[in-house]
Parts: C-alpha cells; structure tokens; sequence
C-alpha cells in the first residue's frame, strides 16, 4: 500500500495577514488529514518540527515512501505584499510522476479554491523539496497569507483542503476514496482458515499479507464490502464478510 513523507511547513516566522503563522496552519492542515490518510489505507510519517527543510529531506530519503508531500502558504513579493491570489502546486520537471501529481492535486483543488483559474501546477528549478527527495514529490502552496481573502479561505477550509488533498492522493494512486469516521476494531471470522489482506479492495488486488482466525484488526474504513485495515504494520482491503466488530 502507498506510503507518504508528509511535510507540513517548519516557518513559523512567516506571519499570517491576521494572526497565526505558515508552521502553525499547515500543520493544523496535516492532522485533518490524518484521519483521511488512515481510513483510505495510505500509511504516512510526518517531518519532525524541529529540523528544516534540509532536515526533512535528509529523513524522507532515508525511508521508503511513494510521495514526498510538502505543506506551505505563499507571501507575496514585497512590493506586491497582500495583493496577490492563488495555489501553487509545484512539480520537478524531469519528472512525468511529478508532474501528474501535481496536476492531479491542481485540478481537484479547483473545486473547492474561489478562483479555479488562479490554480496551477508549476515546474520548478530550485525547491529542494521537490528536487532533492527519491520520493516523487510536490510542494503545494496553498494561498497567499498574506491576502486577507486567501488567508480567510485557508483557515476555514482546513477540513475541505485535507479531504481534498486525500483524495487527489487517491487519484494518484488509483485507489478508492474512503471518507474518514471513527477508527474499529474487529476479529477475524473465517472458522480457522487465514484472511488475506490485499493492495485493492477486489478479489483481484494482489494479496500482501494475511491474518489468522481470531486475530484482532484495527478497521479504518469501509467500501463496498471491504474494510481498510490495519495488521502488524500492514495496511490493506480484507473481506468485511469474515471480520466480526
């Protein structure tokens, strides 16, 4: 199952146009999407607040991960400060990987974002984030902060952005979409044989582990017959047909 570096902004000295600052909101961004990381079987590891950028590179690289998600809010240039608009979705252009992602993330940001057309998945020559990691990887940024108009938009949209970004994951991906609720817990029920856990939720996803009758399984979500679970660090669809809550 997919695996994400995910890497909120460290800058808490990038003031909001209010109050608040860059680290502070995209952190808040990333534990709404936890849950929704959890219940669609994207297991996750989040960059330690205390190192930088080149800190979180360093410990991105040296994991496995599918993507290297980064978290920002913009500024604009001095002479332009508060009165510019839009997200930017920043891609490495030698990467075709890359750049899906981002487009991916740029258009279904378009849905809930009050300017679609100030939109845009942009290459970008210089971002360690997006050049230095092994991961494929991309840096949203997410408004301006220093707007008063995007800066209200982010911070009540924290909890539409986060599902948003979740699902665009799941895009990527190509797996389903699993709305995030309360995390269960179940035994398996299959009169002593073993319960395979799969990468997708069809009797055609490939097996990547499996579970004995009996043992206990943390369910994160369901869809179409199928729990997202969660067994001895394996995460995966099992059959909801043969798991008792």
């Amino acid at each position: 199952m997919p695996k994400v570096f995910l890497s909120p902004s460290t800058q808490e000295w990038n003031q909001y146009a209010t109050e608040g600052n860059e680290e502070l909101y995209m952190n808040l961004l990333a534990d709404r999407m936890e849950p929704y990381l959890r219940s669609c079987g994207i297991s996750f590891v989040r960059n330690d607040p205390v190192r930088n950028v080149t800190g979180a590179i360093a410990d991105s690289n040296a994991g496995s991960y599918d993507v290297h998600l980064a978290l920002h809010s913009n500024a604009a240039p001095e002479n332009l400060a508060g009165r510019l608009r839009g997200i930017d979705i920043y891609f490495a252009p030698k990467s075709s990987y890359s750049e899906t992602l981002a487009n991916i993330i740029a258009n279904n940001l378009k849905s809930i974002y009050p300017l679609p057309d100030k939109v845009r998945a942009v290459p970008t020559y210089s971002l360690g984030e997006v050049l230095r990691t092994k991961a494929v990887a991309v840096l949203c940024e997410l408004g301006y902060h220093d707007n008063y108009a995007d800066e209200a938009w982010l911070k009540n949209n924290l909890e539409a952005i986060a599902k948003n970004i979740t699902n665009s994951l799941c895009d990527y991906f190509g797996i389903p979409f699993v709305n995030a609720g309360a995390v269960r817990w179940g035994t398996v029920t299959t009169d002593g044989s073993n319960l395979n856990i799969r990468s997708y939720p069809s009797l055609a996803g490939k097996i990547i582990g499996s579970m004995p009758d009996g043992a206990t399984v943390m369910i994160n979500g369901a869809t179409n017959g199928w729990y997202v679970v969660s067994y001895n660090g394996i995460n995966g669809y099992s059959s909801s047909d043969y798991i008792t809550l």
